[in-house]
């Protein structure tokens, strides 16, 4: 592991902590020392890591000289300085643990070894790669019913130009329920190809022709009301695991009671989203070229919002987060023609009239009753009366 080239210097490679001590030179009656110092710098599982793993570092020293106490700084990959962590030490060996990582934080990343007696400042880099999605690892996404949704998880495995293979898959859970459903299983291989599998034929979802690189992609082309809940794409690799979810929220309108608007009668619309809302989003219905008076806003972490409305027209509701509108769900109501109105008018009168005279008919039917009652007690009584006679006569 070492020469001594023709200029008298001395090459060490695949230096060792053991190589470190004092060298010395002797060119007849001269002697020339040089104190080597060395440092070793490894960082766990060969830094090839899932994100939101806390990669571990340590950094070793040997020297024949008393070893000095180290300063550590840390730079990442986009050259910003990271405050380690250094829950154990010594002056032979320093553990220092980092961030929890994000797809964002492969490359090639600078230990800085500072130390002011004796004079020491020693860079030391190091590559880490980071196997994620360029997703958050929660995403909200907002959908009303009918629509066509697509749901997409990014990976950066082509980019950070991972060389293993690694498997994943694709759940839903319904909203409100514990129950998983398995949607599709995938895998890369060592090669950078993606193979899907769907595993759910109840469900019904599609799985694009066309998507962008590196992309695990569902389409649901007419959502209901029940498909919300959390979507999570889940990699593995080497009995890890990293995974990132889109919690799917549905809206709806609906209108009690249902059809055309009848003049000086009374509608209900509601629009329901299928879970609470953060506190940051709230619903809001409006009639579109309407006033101030036709605008109605929910309520923190209400699911439901209705509107009593007196008028036809063209009324809209809105999920709303942070003053910008995400979805919007329009409901025509229409006035009923005129002929309508005077149908439910006449109906309404004709109604009345029905219950009017279904009531004299009961009264003069009771009277009636009420008198052949009387009647036939009467004569039941002067049946009595004859028999009672007819009895004493025979006695004489």
């Amino acid at each position: 592991r070492a020469e001594i080239k023709m200029d008298y210097k001395l090459r060490v490679w695949n230096l060792k902590l053991s190589d470190a001590g004092i060298y010395t030179c002797k060119h007849g009656t001269h002697q020339v020392h040089t104190s080597l110092h060395v440092f070793k710098l490894t960082i766990s599982l060969d830094g090839h890591f899932l994100q939101n793993e806390v990669p571990e570092l340590i950094l070793m020293q040997n020297s024949s000289s008393p070893l000095p106490d180290l300063s550590i700084t840390l730079f990442d990959s986009n050259n910003n300085r990271v405050t380690p962590e250094l829950p154990n030490k010594t002056r032979q060996k320093y553990i220092v643990n980092l961030k929890k990582l994000e797809a964002m934080d492969s490359g090639t990343w600078v230990c800085q070894v500072h130390s002011d007696s004796p004079l020491i400042n020693q860079n030391i880099s190091f590559a880490v790669k980071v196997l994620g999605f360029q997703n958050p690892d929660l995403e909200r996404k907002y959908a009303t019913v009918d629509s066509t949704v697509i749901l997409s998880w990014h990976l950066n495995f082509q980019k950070i130009k991972w060389k293993d293979s690694f498997t994943g898959q694709l759940t839903w859970k319904q909203q409100g329920s514990a129950n998983v459903h398995e949607l599709l299983d995938f895998n890369i291989t060592a090669q950078g190809q993606l193979h899907e599998t769907k595993k759910s034929s109840n469900f019904l979802f599609e799985i694009p022709e066309r998507k962008p690189e590196s992309t695990i992609e569902v389409q649901l082309p007419k959502v209901h009301f029940n498909h919300s809940g959390q979507y999570q794409c889940q990699l593995e690799y080497q009995g890890r695991h990293a995974q990132s979810k889109i919690e799917l929220v549905v809206m709806k309108v609906s209108a009690n009671p249902v059809g055309p608007f009848s003049r000086g009668a009374n509608m209900t619309l509601t629009c329901e989203v299928s879970r609470p809302l953060p506190p940051n989003a709230y619903l809001r219905w409006e009639r579109v070229n309407g006033t101030k008076m036709d605008i109605k806003n929910s309520k923190q972490y209400e699911v439901k919002l209705e509107v009593n409305i007196s008028a036809a027209g063209l009324w809209c509701c809105h999920l709303i987060e942070d003053s910008d509108t995400k979805i919007s769900l329009q409901y025509p109501v229409e006035e009923a023609p005129a002929w309508i109105n005077y149908v439910i008018i006449g109906a309404s009168v004709g109604g009345s009239l029905l219950v009017f005279a279904l009531g004299c008919l009961c009264i003069i039917s009771g009277t009636s009753w009420q008198r052949r009652r009387q009647r036939a007690k009467r004569m039941a009584q002067a049946r009595q009366y004859l028999l009672e006679n007819k009895t004493c006569q025979c006695q004489q």
